[in-house]
Order: structure tokens, then C-alpha cells, then sequence
């Protein structure tokens, strides 16, 4: 095969064998996504090739503007500008990637030179997690790249004309070579722990142009190695299973998969036979292989020519312990705020945020979204301490900020799953008095209700004291909200003093009718257990139904879920009769509001309300299923840049409540098939479970606020899977890519644990 670079029209990238050059199909670059990206033999090694301006360059500076992106012959052009705000001037330029025989060359094109007394930079991130420990070369000089950032400070590791990157590796070989400037290799870990090694040529002031020649090696022949996609975990015996086979679009070997018992002497044949092709999906081509007859209990693996799964296991009890627990037993718990919390003789965080919070400002925009308005919507003043605020809730992911939605959401999905599964289970010890946690340590309480009060009372709280719901609670400064490591570091605990967090109020229609109707639900499952925050629960969803004002779609929507929460809790015939006056809207919009109309048309029983709501279903299910055949694995999936295991699970724990309302028209497959997703049948070389420490190989590298010490939390559910636009599905082991591997409150682990409860009463057949 002739060695040169192809540009295929149809992916939008050129093609040499098994590397891709890739140019600006994705634009993410702060979470390392986007720009010229270089993917050899089915891992992505390089990405961000772009200009940036040198840090000390003032009134420039962020991420450029990106613009129209051409495809024409050899060449993918890209328009891209930088803004100056302050100054009101722009800066114009294009990268062009020309095809250049074996090599490409990226090109940088100015418009008009660099200011005076400006610094611009062409540059390329490179992977750190591949590179450790593996060997680099600079015009003679070599070195190893280091598992930490080494001083001294701003001075690179190398610098000269030509680089090579893993001399020592076919597969991951490749050289670049500046047709300008000199190349500098540095680390920029030194300035920001997700940074990633960084090679780099200078365009000074007064120039405009600069040019790479990028060579990386094709090995000749080479096909992607078939990955065997199963549940980590294994298959309940009564439930379908079937391994998806993930396939180079040229592998013609047609290997017959194979399913092996393992036992005491060894491995055996259980079963054999020709997978069937589905056909194309992003970059690959798939056979699947169904074994759902085989229901004797044991461990298995399946075997695809020299590939394999993970051992997994066929039992009716495969979800009984340390599949749905360990939510319960160490993520919530971990996450919770407000307390400290223990495991033994570990501390896995201080006591916490004992200062919340002061009211945020008005007409301020915070970095992570949060806006005040020009007024705080209650009687405090912007920078009084709010008491009552310093109780309840869960830190999300890695900014430990206390959004009212994933508050709320967290502690509706944990009622729901009580309500539904009946959970009884008491490992762990909750102390409101002494804002002690202790893992491990059973108190004679409900574990579930316990986190549904810690949830509860951070909202309710809030509400109370400000008579609105919060916005959320969060670091008033950068410092403290890119802090890693114990959020008890975060604050001093000391009331009123500069580092306390800021809590925001807005008006949002139907924000506030879906916390109302999630706040209605946590009421029903908290009566007998902690009665007087039950019925402040039941006060707050009651007055905003009652208040909150109806103007479109999607709080008509919100409005209907808050009166069939609250007819559930209550019974008044209030709720049921404006959940009977939008019949016609609900019909209409079943796609959005079915998942949670199944039991309020259960508990009514209406014969004309019965038949309207199940003449709009069918249609919905044929949707669903359209989309979900649109994937090998029986579920819709369409990720941006952001793993979708979320939406997923998320998609997967709705469609329960459909399939448990009207079985004769959904079919309990998607339940199966959203769980088996996260547990490890999912695309991508990375078949890992996305919970972590559950299954045979899970997320054990994760972006929550413990991620600086490349560790988990188990029963933490990362997002998963990334799509590197157009086609590569990638999963890297690496703390820092929030896109692949954050942890989320508000649906990431407690949707998991209803699958789980879900596919596990669905196959006892109970």
C-alpha cells in the first residue's frame, strides 16, 4: 500500500493506513478536544494544534473564535480570530492541513502580523497518560517523559528543529519538523495539573506565518484488534445478554465468538457460533452474539479470535451485593457536605462549609455560570450571611457547588427507588447532631432515607430562610473552586469572613415546579421518618405549584409533574384535576411527560384519561425504537463531546417507569440494554464499567475532588465514552478529562443504582 495521506471527503480527515489527521471537527480545547488532532492505530496521541497567545501578552489571551472550515482537494482550511475586547481589535488567521505525501503540514496564516509586544504560539498537546516513562528525541538530545512536572519553571525540556515523539514504538512513532522557529517541548502541568506536555513554536511580533511538517509512522496492514464488549458485572440468569463485537471496517477474518465456562480445571466450550453482522457504527463495523439461552449459573468469558472479554458471571444473585450498594455505602456519603466523613481509620474529608453562605451580588455573572440579577428575590442583602444554609446536601463532582437541580434530582431518584424497590439497608451511620459520617458503621437507620433527609434538608433549609428555593451555593473565588483534595480546606468555617461561598436565588418557572414536584415525592417517603421535615417538604412544593407562574411549553410541563407528585402525596383533588385539564397537552408532548403520568393514571383510575394516554403511546415507542436501531446496542446514542452514559442511564430509569405502567407496550430491553451500556457494552477500544469499583474493570481513575490523587469513589459514576468528532469513541484513563470521567450528583450514581433495582426485579420477576 502506497504510504501517503488521503483526504476523505466523507469522514472530513485525512487517512494514511491507520492514522488520521483530524482538523477542527471538534472545538472544545479547554477540555483538550478540538484543533489539529493526530490519531494513530486507534488511540488519539496529539490534539489542539492551534495558535494561542503567550500568557503575558496583555488584552489578548483564552481560546480563539473558530470560523469556517473548507474542505477542498488536499487541504482542510480553517478561519479562526482572536478578540481583544478591551481594545476593540481582532486577529484574523487560518490553519490549513495539506496532504504532503507520507507527512502533513499544518500551516498558520496571519492576515496581518503580530502586534508589537505580542507573542502568538502554533502548538500541540500531547497525551500525558500514553507518555509516561516512554522516550522523546530533540536534534540529539533525549529524554523520558516524567510521571510529575520537574522545575525549573518556564524553561522548556528541549528545544530545536526536529521532534520525536516514542522512537521506540511503531505504533505511536511520529516526528514533526518546524520549517520556522525552533520547537519547544515543555510540561504544562507546571501551571495547571490538567495541563498536558506541550510542543510549541514562537511567532514574535512583526510575523506571520508559521509551518509544522508532521510525520507520524504507518504501520502497514495494521486493523484495529477486535474489543469484546460485555457487562463487567455479568447477566442476571433469566435476562437477555448479548457481548457486542467491535470490528475494523477491513477485518475480513470472520472469527467465529465463542463463550467459555470457567472452572475449577479450567476453561470450556459452552457455546459457539457465527456472530451476526449489524453493520457500521461511527468507525467500526459490529457483530453481535447472543447467548440469553445459556442460564446456568457459573463464570463465563467470550472470546473473539486473540480477544476476550472480562470474566463475568451468570447468576440469579449477580446484583444482590456490591452492584447497587456501594452508591449507598460509599458515594453519597463521600460526597455529602456539611459533615465529616469517616470509613474506619479514614477520613475521607473533613468537616465542611460550616459558613454557608453569604448572599452572592447583584448584576454578577460567576465563572461557573451562576447569575445574580438586580435584585437578590428576598430580604437579604448581597454579602449577609443567610443562616440555616450550613446543613444537608452533596458536593457535585469537582467544583463541590450545591445546584438546586442536582439536589433535588438526587434525592427525587433515591425517594423514587425506596418507593419502588422497598430498600432496606443500614451500613453506615448519619449524625445531623454532631455532622459526623461513619462508613461502615450501621445505626439502626434506613441508609436511603437517611441521604433522601440530607438532600431534603439543604433545599428545604434554604427555602425556608430565603421563603425561595436557592439557585445553589458555591466558591466565591477561582482559588478555592479549582481547589483539589478535602473540601474541608475549602473555607475557614468561620462565618462573614472573605472566603465564605455565595448563595444565589433566580426566577425560574420550571426549575421551581420540578424541585416542587421532587420535594412533593421526598415528602411521601420521609413521613414516619422524620415527620417535621416532611411536611415543611410538603409546605414548600404545595406554595410553589400554588405561586409559580405557567407561560410556556416547558413549564406546563413542570407544572403537571409538580400536581402529579403532589396528588400522589396527598390525594387532594386539586392536583388531579389540573393534571385532567392538560389531557390534550399531555398527549401531545407524551415524550416528555409519559415517564411519570403512568402512575398518576394508575392511582385515578379515569377510563377516558386511560385511553387518551395510551392511544399517544405507541407512537413514543416506535420513536424509541427507531432511534435505539440506530446503534448496536439497543439504546439512542448520540454523544456531542460529553460522554452520554448520563443520558442514558437517565433515559434508561424513565423508560422503567413506562415499561412497569404498560409492559403490553414497552418491552423491558432498553432497561437491560442502558445498564449493560454503562456496565462495560458500550463503544471504544476501553470497555470498562463507567461505576467505579464495580465489575471486573471499572473507572478507577476519576474526575471528582479527590481526582488530583488519581483515585475514586466507589459507587461514583463517571460520564463516559467521549465522542472525538466526527467518529472516534475514546475513554482515556485520566483524571482531568471532566468530558470522560467527572462524577455528577443529580442523576450519574443514583440512576445506576435504579437500573441496577431495576433489571434485577424485572428478571426475578417480581
Amino acid at each position: 500500500m502506497e504510504n501517503h495521506f488521503i483526504l476523505n471527503e466523507e469522514a472530513g480527515y485525512f487517512i494514511n493506513g491507520g492514522v488520521n489527521v483530524m482538523g477542527f471537527d471538534d472545538f472544545y480545547p479547554v477540555g483538550h478536544q478540538g484543533g489539529v488532532s493526530i490519531v494513530m492505530h486507534g488511540n488519539r496521541v496529539a490534539a489542539c494544534g492551534d495558535l494561542r497567545f503567550a500568557r503575558h501578552t496583555p488584552g489578548w489571551g483564552g481560546f480563539p473564535i473558530q470560523g469556517e472550515r473548507v474542505i477542498k482537494g488536499d487541504t482542510i482550511s480553517t478561519a479562526l480570530h482572536f478578540a481583544n475586547e478591551a481594545e476593540g481589535k481582532c486577529l484574523d488567521y487560518t490553519i490549513t492541513i495539506k496532504g504532503a505525501g507520507a507527512s502533513v503540514t499544518v500551516t498558520a496564516d496571519l492576515k496581518s502580523p503580530v502586534p508589537e509586544g505580542c507573542t502568538l504560539i502554533l502548538r500541540m498537546e500531547l497525551f500525558p497518560g500514553a507518555l509516561f516513562g516512554k522516550p522523546w528525541m530533540m536534534d540529539g538530545k533525549h529524554g523520558i517523559f516524567p510521571d510529575q512536572p520537574n522545575g525549573p519553571l518556564n524553561e522548556p525540556y528541549a528545544a530545536g528543529r526536529r521532534f520525536v515523539i516514542r522512537p521506540d514504538c511503531v505504533f505511536n512513532r511520529f516526528v514533526i519538523e518546524t520549517n520556522g522557529a525552533d520547537l519547544h517541548l515543555y510540561d504544562e502541568r507546571m501551571e495547571n495539573n490538567q495541563g498536558w506536555f506541550v510542543i510549541n513554536s514562537l511567532i514574535e511580533a512583526g510575523e506571520s506565518k508559521a509551518e509544522w511538517t508532521i510525520t507520524p509512522n504507518v504501520v502497514e496492514g495494521w486493523l484495529y484488534t477486535p474489543v469484546v464488549q460485555a457487562s463487567q458485572v455479568g447477566y442476571h440468569t433469566n435476562q437477555p445478554k448479548t457481548a457486542v463485537i467491535e470490528l475494523d471496517k477491513n477485518d475480513t477474518s470472520h472469527e467465529k465468538p465463542t463463550l467459555y465456562r470457567i472452572t475449577e480445571k479450567g476453561t470450556e466450550v459452552v457455546w459457539s457460533e457465527s456472530g451476526q453482522s449489524w453493520g457500521s457504527f461511527l468507525r467500526y463495523h459490529y457483530l453481535k452474539f447472543d447467548f440469553s439461552h445459556i442460564k446456568e449459573e457459573g463464570l463465563y468469558k467470550v472470546v473473539y479470535g486473540g480477544s476476550e472479554s472480562s470474566v463475568f458471571r451468570i447468576a440469579p444473585d449477580v446484583y444482590d451485593r456490591g452492584i447497587w450498594q456501594p452508591v449507598l455505602e460509599y458515594f453519597l456519603p463521600v460526597q455529602m457536605c456539611h459533615m465529616r466523613v469517616n470509613e474506619k481509620s479514614r477520613c475521607w474529608h473533613g468537616y465542611c462549609h460550616d459558613d454557608d453562605a453569604l448572599m452572592a451580588p447583584i448584576n454578577h455573572l460567576h465563572f461557573d455560570g451562576y447569575e445574580q440579577g438586580p435584585s437578590t428575590l428576598c430580604d437579604y442583602q448581597p454579602g449577609e450571611h443567610v443562616p440555616g444554609l450550613n446543613v444537608g446536601g452533596w458536593h457535585d463532582a469537582g467544583d463541590d457547588d450545591l445546584r438546586v437541580e442536582s439536589q433535588a434530582t438526587e434525592f427525587y431518584i433515591l425517594s423514587l427507588a425506596y418507593e419502588t424497590f422497598g430498600i432496606d439497608y443500614d451500613v453506615t451511620t448519619v449524625n445531623q447532631e454532631t455532622r459526623v459520617c461513619e462508613i461502615h458503621q450501621p445505626d439502626g437507620k434506613n441508609d436511603i432515607l437517611q441521604q433522601v433527609e440530607h438532600g431534603v434538608l439543604s433545599v428545604v433549609g434554604a427555602y425556608r430562610a430565603l421563603g425561595r428555593l436557592y439557585r445553589g451555593i458555591i466558591t466565591n473565588n477561582m482559588k478555592q473552586y479549582t481547589l483539589m483534595g478535602d473540601p474541608a480546606m475549602q473555607t475557614d468555617n468561620l462565618k462573614n469572613t472573605p472566603d465564605d461561598r455565595w448563595v444565589f436565588t433566580e426566577d425560574n418557572p420550571p426549575r421551581e415546579l420540578t424541585t416542587a414536584a421532587q420535594l412533593a415525592a421526598a415528602a411521601r417517603v420521609l413521613k414516619g421518618f422524620n415527620d417535621e421535615l416532611a411536611a415543611q417538604a410538603l409546605e414548600a412544593a404545595s406554595e410553589l405549584f400554588a405561586v409559580t407562574r405557567v407561560s410556556d411549553d416547558k413549564t406546563t410541563s413542570a407544572k403537571i409533574h409538580a400536581a402529579v407528585e403532589l396528588f400522589l402525596t396527598t390525594s387532594e383533588e386539586i392536583y388531579k384535576g389540573f393534571v385532567l385539564s392538560q389531557t390534550v397537552f399531555i398527549t401531545e408532548h407524551i415524550w416528555r411527560v409519559g415517564w411519570f403520568i403512568g402512575r398518576f393514571e394508575k392511582a385515578i383510575n379515569d377510563a377516558t384519561f386511560t385511553q387518551a394516554i395510551r392511544a399517544a403511546l405507541p407512537a413514543y415507542k416506535e420513536s424509541l425504537d427507531r432511534r435505539s436501531a440506530e446503534t448496536p446496542y439497543g439504546i439512542p446514542y448520540r454523544p456531542h463531546i460529553w460522554g452520554a452514559g448520563w443520558d442514558i442511564q437517565r433515559m434508561g430509569y424513565e423508560y422503567y417507569f413506562l415499561h412497569r405502567a404498560y409492559p403490553d407496550i414497552f418491552d423491558p430491553s432498553m432497561i437491560y440494554n442502558a445498564l449493560n451500556f454503562v456496565l462495560g457494552c458500550h463503544p471504544g477500544s476501553n470497555n470498562m464499567s463507567f461505576a467505579s469499583g464495580i465489575g471486573a474493570k471499572s473507572a478507577l481513575v476519576a474526575y471528582g475532588w479527590n481526582r488530583a490523587d488519581w483515585s475514586w469513589v466507589p459507587g461514583g459514576v463517571i460520564s463516559g465514552t467521549a465522542l472525538i468528532r466526527p467518529d472516534l469513541p475514546e475513554l482515556l484513563i485520566w483524571p482531568f478529562l471532566w468530558q470522560q470521567t467527572e462524577y455528577v450528583m443529580g442523576g450519574g450514581s443514583s440512576h445506576f443504582m435504579f437500573l441496577v433495582l431495576a433489571a434485577q426485579q424485572i428478571a426475578k420477576g417480581e
